[in-house]
């Protein structure tokens, strides 16, 4: 059985990894690192890249913190106990060109005792436009690195990634999905949590892979300042769902995590645009339509 320090270097080494990946998919910028610690007990590792020929903003963190769980957080758990620890690496990259897509990443494991612990994370794709050709690679990959712990994961986690990173109000989904998951533990995934540990890993080492294919298709297309507008409206419907129903962005907050770590999710530019309707047949239009749940990506493409 591992310890938490065996996570907290893993998650530490994936950062890394993950970091000098990205830099040289963008060729240009590097991320600069601030360390930080919590009043109530842990600290991390925040890192951001910006104004890069490939990425605009991007975050990838490290968090290992420890303490008392504020009594909104343990009702929301349901949980009795107080001491909790939580650690997990934390991506957000918002790329220049509106037809690279957005891209996020949480891997992490909460404990508050022997008995209740459990892994929750997940990867999710937000295209400014929706390109089915990549929207289908992107979900192959998942289902790959997802069969080879379990063949219900992938379909399991699609779903909870669709309703999940739904915005209400918008009655549109933030992005073409992916996977998420949540309190996974031996119980309901039929794996142990040495599996469990290994199937977060392995997520978190696809990463780079897959987004720098993504970028790599799509970087050097032309784009109009439509689309540069586009992207900006697209993006205020990011800034929505993470400020109204992220769950980590709420949990940082309720445990009194570091404000710049917990909204570095946000774009460094967004535009609210009053009532605004796509022309018929554009590729506004075709994208707005492809924002919904339940589309097979795997199997259609």
């Amino acid at each position: 059985m591992f310890s938490k320090e065996e996570i907290v270097a893993s998650y530490q080494q994936l950062q890394d990894t993950i970091c000098k990946g990205l830099e040289e998919a963008d060729g240009k910028a590097f991320f600069e690192e601030e360390r930080w610690t919590r009043e109530g007990g842990g600290g991390g590792r925040t890192r951001i890249i910006q104004d890069g020929n490939v990425i605009e903003r991007g975050g990838v963190n490290f968090s290992a913190v420890h303490g008392k769980l504020p009594e909104k957080i343990k009702a929301a758990f349901d949980v009795q106990e107080d001491d909790f620890f939580a650690t997990g690496v934390s991506i957000v990259i918002h790329p220049k060109n509106p037809w690279v897509p957005i891209i996020h990443m949480n891997i992490r494991y909460f404990e508050l005792n022997e008995q209740t612990r459990w892994f929750g994370g997940g990867i999710d794709l937000t295209p400014h436009y929706v390109i089915p050709e990549d929207a289908a690679f992107f979900h192959k990959r998942l289902k790959d690195i997802c069969d080879q712990f379990q063949t219900d994961f992938y379909a399991r986690f699609k779903k909870w990634a669709d309703d999940y990173f739904f915005i209400k109000h918008r009655n549109e989904t933030r992005g073409i999905g992916g996977i998420f998951y949540d309190r996974l533990q031996p119980d309901n995934s039929k794996l142990s949590y040495d599996q469990l540990f290994e199937f977060s890993k392995r997520l978190g080492e696809g990463f780079v892979p897959i987004y720098a294919e993504l970028i790599k298709r799509n970087q050097n297309k032309a784009f109009t300042p439509n689309e540069k507008d586009w992207q900006f409206i697209r993006r205020s419907r990011y800034v929505e769902f993470n400020l109204v129903y992220d769950s980590g962005t709420k949990f940082g907050l309720e445990t009194n995590g570091r404000i710049e770590s917990i909204l570095m999710s946000l774009p460094p530019q967004a535009n609210w645009v009053y009532n605004f309707q796509p022309k018929t047949g554009s590729e506004e239009e075709k994208t707005l339509r492809l924002l919904k749940k339940d589309i097979d990506w795997v199997g259609s493409h």
